[in-house]
């Protein structure tokens, strides 16, 4: 058995739009509309954005920083929080984080960050056969795709810990978790859908159960 809710996304935004802390902390938009320079992707994980947001309020565990890439294809997010961050940090999370986890990506793309034109980081993507591409110091918003990941974190971020902003370390995995599972406008598909070819069962599905839950445990007994 189904179910059927064809107005889910219309109650959705009327939902987001009667939530106090959605509207206050809701992203603005201060600079001038312009021509847009588009950098895609025509497989996942083959070319990322890297950037690094901070100094944030320092959190309960002492991190300020957060590492983000985020994949051009399908827009998932890969994030980590740390009290500092330098090269040695950064060749990590790539190696555990992306390598690892999503195979070795085609192209980096990133701002000149001294942590990203270091020779430890430099020889470490020449080693995995990386090429490293940078936004020039005139124009940093050549890596527009890092800066709109990074305004989606801090804005869920916002929205979750506005009284309390010490924790926004122990909400970044339930941030990245809701951001992987939501539907992104240049796709109108969801990150996880993209990357796996199905959606997550969320916690909705616990409550209201549909054929993944329901279906599942029938076919284990069959065989």
């Amino acid at each position: 058995m189904g179910y059927y809710w064809p107005t889910m996304i219309t109650d959705c935004v009327k939902f987001a739009q009667r939530c106090k802390r959605c509207q206050l902390h809701a992203p603005m938009i201060h600079q001038p509309s312009e021509l847009f320079s588009s950098i895609s992707a025509p497989y996942p994980f083959m070319r990322w954005s890297m950037d690094i947001i901070g100094p944030l309020h320092r959190s309960t565990r002492g991190a300020q920083y957060l590492l983000v890439l985020t994949d051009y294809f399908s827009k998932w997010i890969e994030a980590e929080a740390y009290a500092s961050i330098k090269d040695s940090a950064v060749n990590t999370f790539i190696w555990k984080n992306i390598i690892c986890r999503h195979g070795v990506p085609y192209e980096i793309v990133t701002d000149n960050g001294p942590q990203f034109i270091s020779h430890e980081f430099e020889a470490f993507c020449s080693e995995w056969g990386i090429k490293v591409s940078y936004s020039t110091p005139r124009y940093p918003q050549g890596n527009g795709q890092a800066e709109a990941a990074n305004k989606t974190i801090l804005s869920n971020l916002k929205k979750r810990l506005s009284h309390l902003k010490g924790g926004w370390y122990d909400e970044l995995q339930p941030v990245l978790w809701a951001y992987r599972t939501t539907p992104r406008r240049p796709t109108g598909e969801t990150p996880f859908s993209l990357v796996y070819g199905m959606e997550a069962v969320v916690p909705a599905e616990l409550n209201v159960p549909g054929l993944r839950r329901t279906e599942a445990p029938l076919n284990e007994e069959e065989n």
